[in-house]
């Protein structure tokens, strides 16, 4: 088959969710209602209240003016949502990135005046080579990530936003930290400063809130605590309880940003912009599929590269941090039960509209409340479900589980998202780098049988090896080592390696079966290769092997045919030892036959 033709077949055979589509708004516009409006809008004021505070906390964390955050949740929201294959995906400011983009300033001694200039850099590259990523597919290797180290990375994740709260809650100031062990050390020191009125009004908000949310779960639960806990904060600060509200902003504060074509800084922040794109699309798509999941929905992991990387390229341009997918807001939007990613478009305007006339009032809502709002929905994001599942399935699933979610409590969330790939891939690897060999030998009737003790070998003289398994460079070491034993025995003149089943050659298995045949001819042997499949025979041409190992001494598979290849390497192996004829018979059909030349 023409292999431009497979390829076109296989893209074209892929479901509709697979392909890159430019505006996939447009199927949402076409089938929206009036119910779907409803519970979008409900959805986008719960967001839009959350959204505002938490853009201007992500960007102080990041050490950025507090409008960097609220300008990239308004500009990634609007842009985003357009080209998102999501309904729950939140864009703009997330936790993890705004660390990431803090660790980037400080490796790299910026002062703030410097960093004002090189975040809009950043930005703009990140989102390029998520752009970039998405037309070449990139997003798809996420699937080989495992699912325990999202489960991992999303539990650490609500524990750290969950701990970085608490001081909220608590009235204090504390050293910002990216570890969860750090903060927690730095809130058990500080606790003896507890701002009383704080844990008050922050004790008050949790019994509100708890008992709105059950008895009546359709309302706008985040927005009507808000409301009802300002006013309380007001009347505390009445009777001189005050407690600390979130800052004012103005339209004035508004800049448009300027990005300078400076290739030395372009090239100094490059790989920098390249670790914010990889943890980006990760954290976009693990929190994505995780709803998706809960829903019954599906994303397509390149739609939403794709749409990061547009919603990077213009908060850049009107001056945002990085954006990718938040764990709050996301959450909060599949907990307000959103019905398109629409939500996220009216969340925008309303944070808009906040951020323009009503920035005073911003100023009013009461820290504690907010914070133990966020406390509330990061302990959603811990399922005690999927740990069960992932800490008891396999052991390395387990393994996998808690070095992610000890690596994310230990160290910033990135790190975990690092080690956790990692050890997956080398547990997985460890896993399938164990070739199956079993000897085997014909019996009386012809069949073709494994071969329990080797030395009851009919012919002491001759070994038949069949490999089943992966034969990449993870395996070849140890594929080399078991035949080399196979072939110690001092009778044996001639391995037949039976390969029918022995997939993902790779140089590595071809440099091992090299050394096995030169070493094999040094002790005066031979290695007979049986039932190699046509792709196998292209590597072993290709690579120069077909010539080591001899034309005559490899039999292609025949699938019509499935024994007559390993009948022919034994009439070779037979002819090797000095035999003028082999009379070799075969188990076919149900009765011996001679196979054909």
């Amino acid at each position: 088959m023409n292999i431009s033709r497979f390829i076109s077949r296989g893209i074209h055979a892929l479901p509709r969710a697979e392909h890159l589509e430019f505006f996939p708004v447009r199927r949402t516009l076409r089938n929206y209602n009036g119910e779907a409006f409803r519970r979008d809008s409900i959805a986008s004021v719960n967001l839009a209240l959350l959204a505002f505070p938490q853009g201007m906390a992500y960007a102080l964390i990041a050490g950025l003016p507090i409008q960097f955050g609220i300008i990239c949740f308004v500009s990634a929201s609007l842009v985003g949502s357009v080209f998102s294959s999501s309904r729950f995906n939140s864009y703009g400011p997330s936790n993890a990135t705004a660390v990431l983009l803090l660790s980037t300033a400080v490796s790299f001694k910026m002062p703030p005046e410097q960093m004002l200039v090189a975040v809009p850099v950043v930005v703009m590259m990140a989102g390029l080579f998520l752009i970039v990523g998405a037309l070449m597919k990139v997003a798809k290797l996420i699937q080989y990530i495992s699912r325990t180290v999202i489960v991992g990375y999303i539990t650490a994740a609500g524990c750290l936003i969950i701990a970085n709260q608490i001081k909220n809650v608590l009235g204090i100031t504390i050293e910002s930290s990216a570890s969860f062990v750090s903060v927690l050390h730095n809130t058990g020191t500080a606790i003896v400063d507890t701002h009383l009125p704080s844990l008050a009004i922050g004790l008050v908000t949790a019994a509100f809130y708890l008992s709105l949310r059950q008895r009546l779960p359709k309302l706008p639960n985040v927005a009507l605590t808000l409301l009802v806990m300002t006013g309380i904060a007001y009347g505390m600060d009445y009777f001189g309880y005050s407690v600390a509200t979130l800052q004012a902003v103005s339209l004035g504060e508004l800049r448009i940003a300027v990005i300078p074509l400076d290739f030395d800084l372009i090239s100094q922040l490059a790989t920098a912009a390249l670790a914010i794109s990889f943890l980006i699309t990760l954290e976009a798509n693990s929190i994505g599929k995780s709803l998706a999941a809960r829903a019954g929905d599906r994303i397509n992991p390149n739609q939403e590269m794709f749409a990061l990387g547009i919603s990077n390229c213009t908060s850049a341009i009107f001056g945002g941090m990085p954006a990718s997918a938040s764990l709050t807001r996301s959450t909060l939007n599949y907990n307000s039960r959103c019905a398109t990613s629409l939500t996220n478009v009216f969340g925008a305007i309303l944070v808009a509209v906040l951020f323009i006339g009503l920035g005073g009032f911003i100023g009013m809502i009461p820290v504690p409340s907010l914070a133990v709002l966020v406390i509330m929905i990061g302990i959603t994001l811990i399922s005690r479900h999927q740990i069960r599942i992932v800490s008891r399935a396999t052991r390395s699933d387990a393994i996998v589980f808690f070095t992610t979610l000890g690596a994310g409590l230990l160290f910033a969330l990135d790190a975990a998202i690092y080690l956790g790939v990692a050890v997956s891939i080398i547990l997985f690897l460890r896993k399938v780098a164990e070739p199956e060999m079993v000897e085997y030998a014909f019996n009386d009737e012809g069949q073709l049988t494994e071969l329990s003790d080797p030395a009851a070998r009919p012919n002491p003289e001759i070994s038949i090896v069949h490999v089943e398994g992966e034969l990449f460079f993870g395996a070849a070491e140890l594929f080399y080592d078991q035949i080399r034993r196979v072939c110690e025995d001092p009778n044996l003149k001639i391995v037949v390696l039976k390969m029918r089943n022995a997939h993902h050659l790779d140089a590595t298995a071809v440099m091992a079966l090299e050394e096995l045949v030169r070493y094999m001819r040094d002790n005066d042997r031979f290695l007979l290769i049986s039932e190699v499949r046509k792709d196998a025979v292209r590597i072993f041409r290709n690579s120069g092997l077909i010539n080591v190992i001899g034309r005559d001494n490899i039999f292609p598979d025949r699938p019509e045919n499935p024994t007559l290849s390993t009948a022919r390497t034994l009439k070779r192996a037979r002819a090797l030892l000095g035999g003028e004829k082999a009379d070799v018979k075969i188990y076919v059909g149900g009765k011996a036959e001679k196979p054909a030349d």
